[in-house]
């Protein structure tokens, strides 16, 4: 009997999620042998269903069908809540306001609604354009994930047009600091991940590059020489940094891509002594604007008012 047994694991937290699942969904076919398969799977996850039963059954279709549907849905979440942080900064309003306006509301909920620079990984992207390929094959267009993944894509430029819209379009001779490399942070995972897009943008508009992340560093290295390959020009001005403060040195802008834990309370006086301008791009919304112009720090988030320096 066929059984359909969809992992909810997110990267990073993987042997917790399968100690302690939201939820087990098991698809098998409603006969004889499906009974049987139903029982092995029972026995199967009995040590990790003991405090309540997480189980849902349902066919085979269903089970495969429902995991591809829930990684859509979070993505939804990311890509509107990244339209109404664009919105927010036209109209001036403040988008980690709305969030917690919103997340209060327990229909909603706060889990997924942080606006930033677009999502990336394997799973969010491969299972939109799956969901939406098999709609095509059916003769039938899913507007909503298309759009999802075209406010994701331009989600990833956002950050770069920031930049230029303070530094100017040409950045020849610029040299900015990237914090974050992963596409999120417990992972050293490249895959779709913004940096990648935000950095060829930067070395594109003749940009100097000096990029840091605690674990995705090696893996960056490797992909970035796939990527930049046809503009070995352009590779060259990309360095990565031994260290969180020595990328730092003589940058022009520190640019957060990650939200790794570590980035969420620096030394920000030895920030602004080694900063060449005291100036953040943050694509995370890590920290308060009002916080950062007190310190006397030109800082530039995502759906959030400006707060310029007095």
């Amino acid at each position: 009997s066929d059984v359909s047994n969809p992992e909810y694991l997110k990267e990073g937290a993987a042997v917790d999620d399968f100690m302690r699942p939201d939820r087990i969904i098991i698809g098998l076919d409603e006969d004889e042998n499906g009974t049987v398969a139903r029982e092995k799977m029972k026995r199967l996850y009995a040590p990790f269903n003991r405090n309540h039963e997480r189980t849902i059954y349902m066919d085979v279709r269903s089970a495969e069908f429902t995991k591809y549907a829930a990684n859509a849905m979070l993505a939804t979440r990311i890509s509107f809540m990244n339209e109404m942080a664009n919105l927010a900064d036209r109209v001036g309003a403040d988008i980690e306001s709305v969030r917690r306006g919103i997340g209060s509301d327990p229909r909603i909920g706060y889990h997924f609604l942080y606006a930033g620079c677009g999502y990336g990984g394997s799973c969010f992207p491969k299972d939109v354009q799956a969901l939406i390929r098999t709609a095509a094959e059916s003769g039938q267009n899913l507007r909503v994930l298309e759009a999802v993944e075209e406010v994701n894509h331009g989600q990833k430029e956002v950050l770069v047009k920031k930049i230029a819209s303070v530094c100017g379009d040409d950045l020849t001779g610029k040299h900015f600091a990237v914090w974050g490399l992963a596409f999120k942070p417990n992972t050293d995972d490249m895959r779709e991940a913004p940096s990648r897009r935000l950095i060829a943008d930067l070395l594109s508009r003749g940009a100097t590059v000096a990029a840091w992340d605690p674990v995705a560093a090696e893996e960056a290295q490797r992909v970035f020489a796939l990527d930049l390959a046809h503009a070995p020009e352009q590779h060259a001005r990309l360095t990565f940094a031994s260290s969180q403060d020595d990328a730092l040195t003589g940058a022009d802008a520190l640019v957060i891509v990650t939200e790794w834990t570590a980035f969420k309370a620096p030394d920000f006086a030895h920030l602004k002594k080694v900063l060449k301008a005291p100036r953040i791009f943050d694509g995370r919304n890590l920290y308060e604007p009002d916080a950062m112009a007190e310190l006397g720090i030109d800082y530039h988030s995502i759906g959030r008012p400006h707060v310029n320096l007095a």
